[in-house]
């Protein structure tokens, strides 16, 4: 009797993590119910293999009507469930969940199905896959709805490599069948696919079966299925001969710069020099560089904006020995346009890599034909187009100079700098740090440091909060030491300023300063001045003076503190004012409890 009941309780046991996930997968809160999923690894490990491919596989395969994110949840798990079934032999247990899961609505669903699906595939022998995977595709294949259809074509690239030639014929037949679907879902698919199943096609097959899909393909009457082709394009270009490129991919490719989609055509320029890459350099002297210009001058902007990022990546693929000659008469005319175009993000597009022309170009021809366009860009009304040409400088600067850099480019930062639009000198503020890394020390303190001090004095409190935190950058970009002997001084010199606004500036640049510069400054340099400005007559800037205090006294030791910062503290507890009064006694107790 006492064996029995120890036998039926240890039957309970082990069906207690079914019971509790049957339960769990019924409950009502969607949020219990992905955590049951979420948690089906830690079962199938307390079930062991044989339970989990007889029972767990089982119950999951039938129950898959749910969320989609607990559907999600699922397709993901069961695509690392191999271990947890016995490993690659028996990973045809997973096949069933995961061709339900390929079915259904919800395409994020599918896809993460799709994904599992081709880590089992992997997992098995070559035998397994034609028994139990090739009959799942082609289930789904004939499937009644597209989903399954769609679902289907993300798997023959995995299927194709490791079956006999006999049904890698049924393949491929199957693969033509889904790109002339009625559906234009599915005909997407298959577009999408048909570069990943070149790559694993015999070439003999790819001429005959594949590349008149490929020409079928770029004719949809969809754009989403046209512009598709064109990725697949570049895959098929990459396995053929330069030759056979020319015949069977060239007159296709150039019917889709060519097409009434703009969207086809900003697919091109996304891949350009991809296939610039593929077709070499022969074909693309011929073809490609006309087919450039041609997207160059697009009449939509989102394409032209996606040919200008690639300006400067298509001039460096091109044949060496014609390079020059054709970036001058056929690509930079092109570009000069293009800086003057009515749409910023095709300007902007353009400033991101224009600069990176200079190196190709060499200096005298950077001189004479792309720095007046960098100047008309860094002049540009767009804050983005000015901030993309200032941070590539170091492009030019390798190639034509300081010198030479500072005489034409210089005086238009400076004219930006001075601009009576304070809007427009804020611009040229927040990429100051940038030119002064880009152009170093020496360059900064002949040409750049006094705009830097004109800002902290102007008129406007915008640009002189802005000032204040670009100091800050700059120490940051060149040291303390540097800061110590090139401003610092002539910072501090402000709290003898009349106008009680540069004496409040110069607390400011304190504060601000205090984060990148060492205890030695604070104490040597910054407290003094504080002390001063701690008489002075005006009450904002004596209860700045608490602030700053406050801020800089977790940078200084215990001494610094009892001997400079807490007598001046007091002297302002007792001001005259309320204001000074209040944060001096905030700063007080905020120093005491740190």
């Amino acid at each position: 009797m006492a064996a029995s009941t120890s036998g039926d309780k240890a039957a309970d046991d082990s069906l207690y993590p079914i019971a509790v996930l049957i339960d769990e997968l019924k409950n009502e809160d969607i949020q219990l119910r992905l955590n049951s999923i979420k948690k089906l690894s830690t079962i199938a490990l307390a079930l062991g293999d044989e339970r989990t491919r007889n029972e767990l596989i089982p119950f999951l395969t039938e129950s898959i009507y749910d969320e989609d994110e607990v559907l999600l949840a699922l397709a993901e798990q069961l695509g690392n469930f191999i271990p947890l079934v016995g490993g690659p032999e028996y990973a045809m247990y997973l096949i069933p969940p995961l061709e339900s899961l390929a079915t259904v609505e919800e395409t994020v669903v599918r896809e993460k199905a799709v994904e599992s699906l081709r880590t089992v595939a992997g997992q098995h022998s070559a035998q397994d896959l034609e028994v139990h995977l090739v009959p799942t595709l082609q289930r789904l294949v004939s499937g009644d709805w597209f989903t399954s259809r769609t679902s289907a074509c993300g798997l023959f690239s995995v299927c194709y490599p490791r079956v006999s030639a006999a049904v890698k014929a049924e393949l491929r037949s199957n693969f033509r069948t889904l790109c002339q679907d009625e559906t234009p879902m599915v005909r997407r698919a298959a577009a999408g696919k048909l570069g990943e199943f070149a790559k694993v096609v015999e070439v003999e097959y790819l001429k005959s079966d594949l590349i008149p899909m490929f020409v079928q393909m770029a004719q949809d009457e969809q754009d989403s299925v046209r512009l598709l082709a064109v990725e697949a394009c570049v895959s098929i270009a990459q396995l053929l001969p330069q030759d056979e490129v020319e015949v069977n991919v060239m007159p296709t490719l150039r019917q889709c710069v060519n097409d009434n989609s703009w969207r086809v055509r900003y697919m091109v320029a996304e891949k350009l020099t991809d296939l610039q890459k593929a077709v070499g350099p022969e074909i693309t002297k011929v073809d490609l560089v006309s087919a450039f210009q041609f997207l160059l001058k697009d009449s939509e902007a989102e394409v032209r904006a996606s040919a200008a990022t690639k300006v400067t990546e298509f001039c460096l693929n091109l044949d060496k020995a014609a390079q020059e000659q054709i970036i001058m008469t056929s690509i930079l005319p092109c570009v000069k346009e293009l800086v003057a175009d009515t749409n910023q993000h095709v300007k902007s597009a353009l400033a991101s890599v224009i600069m990176r022309l200079s190196p190709i170009l060499g200096r005298n021809n950077t001189i004479e034909h792309l720095l007046p366009l960098f100047l008309v860009q860094l002049k540009d009304e767009w804050p983005e187009v000015r901030l993309n040409i200032i941070s590539t400088l170091d492009c030019i600067n390798d190639v034509i100079g300081i010198q030479q850099l500072s005489q034409s480019l210089l005086p238009a930062i400076v004219e930006l700098a001075e601009d009576s639009k304070w809007r427009v000198r804020l611009a040229i503020i927040e990429y100051m740090p940038l030119l002064a890394g880009q152009l170093g020390q020496e360059f900064f303190n002949q040409k750049l440091r006094d705009l830097c001090f004109n800002w902290l004095n102007d008129h406007v409190y915008a640009i002189r909060e802005a000032a204040t935190l670009n100091m800050k950058k700059i120490v940051q970009t060149f040291g303390t030491q540097w800061a110590e002997t090139n401003i610092i001084n002539q910072i501090l010199v402000m709290y003898k300023n009349s106008n009680y606004l540069h004496r409040m500036t110069c607390l400011f640049c304190i504060n601000a300063l205090a984060d990148v510069c060492d205890a030695d400054i604070i104490e040597r340099l910054f407290l003094p001045t504080i002390k001063v400005l701690s008489t002075d007559p005006v009450a904002n800037v004596r209860f700045n003076v608490a602030k700053t205090l406050q801020k800089l006294s977790p940078f200084l030791d215990q001494a610094a503190i009892d001997e400079h910062v807490k007598p001046i503290l007091e002297k302002l507890n007792t001001d005259t004012d309320v204001d000074v009064k209040y944060f001096a006694s905030e700063a007080m107790v905020g120093i005491a409890a740190a």
